[in-house]
């Protein structure tokens, strides 16, 4: 989704499937704290405000990006209860290629997981060229892509729910 104009925490309530039941993981990149911190609050207040109990949301903390896809997985294996999960990252722009590698790396990681296990894992990784454009959508003039992350995991959630129902 393109954010210019755009505020990542607006969303219509009433097209959110009740959460109140739903159980969430929630692996959070240690590395440019300051952003990744404001997504997860992002993501925690949406939860809540939708019904989510707190003792119904796992976060687990890894030390970079890159190191959300084995948080996410060993997550999957450890809490086989969850509904979805949610991978909060930040990889800034900087004068190197390992930007390029970690981008491609944790989106291929994350992709491979949604495709080889039921848990659905949820992409909350931004991806910007310096520290504003983060702190912009992060809980600044663009809202909060943890928000944004936390809606798409009930969605997904719910349609992990019916496709289980209809499969019997």
């Amino acid at each position: 989704m393109a954010t210019k104009g755009n505020n990542l925490s607006e969303y219509d309530k009433d097209t959110i499937p009740n959460a109140k039941d739903f159980r969430f993981g929630i692996v959070v990149s240690e590395w440019n704290e300051e952003i990744t911190q404001g997504l997860f609050q992002g993501a925690f207040d949406a939860w809540i405000e939708n019904g989510v109990q707190k003792e119904n949301i796992v976060r687990w903390n890894v030390p970079g990006s890159f190191e959300l896809i084995y948080g996410c997985k060993k997550m999957q294996e450890s809490f086989e209860m969850l509904d979805a999960i949610v991978a909060v990252g930040n990889v800034i722009q900087g004068e190197t290629k390992h930007f390029d590698f970690v981008c491609d790396g944790v989106t291929q990681g994350i992709k491979d997981l949604n495709v080889q296990t039921d848990i659905p894992v949820i992409f909350c990784v931004l991806t910007d060229n310096n520290i504003e454009q983060s702190r912009a959508r992060s809980g600044g003039e663009h809202g909060n892509k943890g928000t944004e992350a936390a809606i798409a995991a009930i969605k997904m959630a719910q349609l992990r729910k019916d496709a289980k129902f209809y499969k019997g």
